[in-house]
């Protein structure tokens, strides 16, 4: 299937990893042209000049920028043009019990996992306005919905950017503009893996056992009985991506594998 993807440009926040990386993969593998970015400019340039050797005939691009930091922001947001497809992507998350989460964890993720979706939202959305057409895609998680009681304020921010992109879905009518939320399930992203190696190391299991273990702890229903991979997210969202989705607007889409239990 032709996406229509060719002479579109997206800009992937926190892509030089895990899932945004995957979906800065099949989005030039589609033939966009593709702005990633990294906290680092030491990374976002090994990533960029990785994609260009994976995708010569593609136009790839990369700006750093840690979103914690509102000047490195808003020089990124300066610097974008002519951008056709936004994914908010970047999160942090990390595993605190209620009463140790402070203050500042509280705006700290809410500054990066919402007011990131926002900043750049409000940037871009006035431009795709003026050429009627855009595609908003924001990376959400069935943390969101079915809230982790160890991850309360990580859940928070994503219940939060799923309400972002369900209002400004609403400034969209009569437009060639679509906005939609991508919910996923259990992903094995790098931060996962990293986290998953380090528990293994600690209890001298291998890393495989470790991954079901955890599953079946957390998730034990999830239909696939495995991980998801970054690549099967960056499936739906590419496609979401493209002009053959317009009819998709204003939605939640569950790449989740049956964890939530809502119909």
């Amino acid at each position: 299937m032709d996406l229509q993807l060719k002479g579109k440009k997206a800009f992937i926040s926190g892509s030089t990893q895990g899932i945004g990386y995957a979906i800065a993969q099949q989005l030039a593998q589609e033939g966009a042209s593709v702005v990633i970015n990294g906290r680092t400019m030491e990374k976002t340039q090994k990533i960029t000049n990785q994609l260009k050797k994976q995708y010569p005939n593609a136009q790839i691009s990369g700006i750093a920028a840690d979103f914690s930091n509102k000047e490195e922001v808003y020089s990124l947001l300066d610097q974008l043009e002519n951008i056709d497809i936004l994914i908010n992507n970047l999160g942090i998350f990390d595993l605190v019990e209620f009463e140790n989460i402070t203050d500042e964890q509280w705006y700290h993720y809410f500054e990066i996992n919402v007011m990131s979706a926002v900043r750049l939202s409000r940037k871009l959305f006035a431009k795709m306005k003026q050429k009627n057409w855009g595609r908003m895609l924001f990376i959400s998680s069935e943390s969101g919905i079915n809230i982790p009681e160890n991850m309360i304020h990580y859940g928070m921010s994503k219940a939060a950017l799923s309400a972002v992109a369900n209002g400004l879905s609403k400034l969209t009518k009569g437009t060639e503009i679509t906005i939609n939320t991508i919910i996923g399930g259990p992903t094995y992203s790098d931060g996962v893996a990293e986290a998953v190696q380090h528990i293994a190391a600690s209890q001298h299991i291998e890393i495989e056992e470790m991954k079901k273990i955890i599953l079946q702890q957390s998730n034990p229903h999830i239909l696939l009985q495995r991980f998801i991979t970054p690549k099967e997210i960056a499936n739906l969202v590419t496609y979401l991506a493209s002009p053959l989705a317009i009819a998709t607007n204003g939605a939640s889409l569950r790449a989740d594998s049956g964890v939530l239990k809502t119909v």
